[in-house]
């Protein structure tokens, strides 16, 4: 508790001097300098209005412990400065709780874009039919968010369905909201070309790869062999005969990107480039955090794709959440986009998990 007030005092000594900066004619006159000091200011702006919130309640408990000491208080004042000075305790319990949660450790990818990949497991069609389904869930999703999203390649079947697929989400706070999408999906039920009527069972995987900047992850382009070739459409049927079409492929981890959705070479061999750096920053991120999960347990699951997160159960109308153990019973409305419930849950069980790490440290 002493390791937090401390903390709390430091954000709003610094909150308070980023404000007197921000109106110096230094900063005034510049844009960028203006906008990075506001959006510093906004990063800390929850912790110092909840203690404001705080300071206001401590102060109404305080003015009912003066009323109740004051020897002229008849009884109805009495039992009404009791009802506030009991009210605003409670208040302050749960505004207490709140601070801890705004004042735990930030994952710094938090604020990150993402490149978000689905690649069809076992199932076939199917699995590539899901990979579409989610593919729209997770769109609809960024839409009502306010967030922008683009395909930046896709193998298609020519069924309706993909083997894989691969989106760039750019907008606030995208990482720090999808980043436990990352795992295995499972999904069962009736194909439309089962006959019998029985359930299969087909997966996909998902991976949030926080979008890393050039600067801050290096890519050798020494280690990079680049092949160019004819993009194609669905089962291999050539659509140009221009050598637009790039892969890349990082030689000392054979991790393999293609990209031909852009009819210039340029453009994809750039938006190849963003994805491979992506995949090598999260390689060496996720190795990084396996020599800390040996030392200490993680939270909510591990986000390795090999681990199976959720299933969508469509004969039953469920989707659930195998890390929580939570079950909600609105599958069409969830495929829709409407997974905030789901989203909000697992936030709110990884800062309960941090909160019991605090406080056994």
């Amino acid at each position: 508790m002493e390791q937090m007030e401390k903390k709390l005092k430091e954000i709003i000594k610094h909150y308070d001097h980023l404000k007197e900066k921000s109106i110096s004619q230094d900063v005034i006159m510049d844009p960028d300098k203006y906008m990075a000091v506001a959006k510093e200011m906004k990063t800390h702006e929850p912790v110092v209005l909840k203690n404001k919130e705080m300071i206001s309640v401590l102060e109404g408990i305080e003015a009912a412990n003066e009323m109740l000491q004051d020897p002229d208080c008849d009884e109805e004042m009495s039992e009404m400065a009791l009802l506030e000075k009991s009210e605003g305790e409670q208040k302050l319990t749960v505004l207490k709780q709140e601070m801890k949660t705004l004042l735990l450790p930030k994952d710094p990818l938090d604020e990150k874009n993402i490149i978000l990949e689905l690649r069809a497991g076992a199932g076939g069609d199917e699995a590539a039919l899901f990979v579409a389904d989610l593919f729209r869930m997770y769109s609809r999703f960024s839409e009502k968010q306010g967030w922008k999203s683009e395909v930046l390649s896709a193998n298609d079947t020519g069924q309706g369905g993909y083997k894989e697929l691969s989106m760039s989400i750019d907008g606030e706070l995208v990482y720090s909201k999808l980043k436990f999408e990352a795992g295995v999906h499972r999904v069962q039920r009736v194909p439309s070309t089962e006959s019998s009527g029985r359930i299969h069972t087909s997966t996909i995987t998902v991976a949030i790869l926080p979008e890393i900047e050039e600067q801050e992850f290096d890519v050798d382009e020494k280690d990079v062999r680049t092949d160019t070739f004819c993009a194609s459409g669905p089962g291999g049927q050539s659509v140009n005969t221009t050598y637009s079409a790039v892969r890349l492929t990082h030689i000392p981890t054979n991790t393999v990107v293609s990209c031909q959705d852009e009819k210039s070479q340029i453009k994809n061999k750039a938006k190849a480039f963003k994805v491979l750096r992506a995949r090598l920053a999260e390689i060496d991120r996720l190795q990084k955090a396996a020599e800390y999960a040996s030392q200490r347990s993680s939270q909510v699951g591990t986000g390795d794709r090999s681990e199976k997160i959720r299933t969508y159960n469509y004969p039953q109308g469920r989707v659930s959440d195998h890390r929580i153990n939570m079950t909600m019973h609105n599958l069409p409305d969830f495929v829709e986009g409407n997974i905030g419930s789901m989203i909000d849950a697992l936030i709110a069980d990884d800062q309960k998990t941090k909160l019991e790490e605090m406080r056994k440290e």
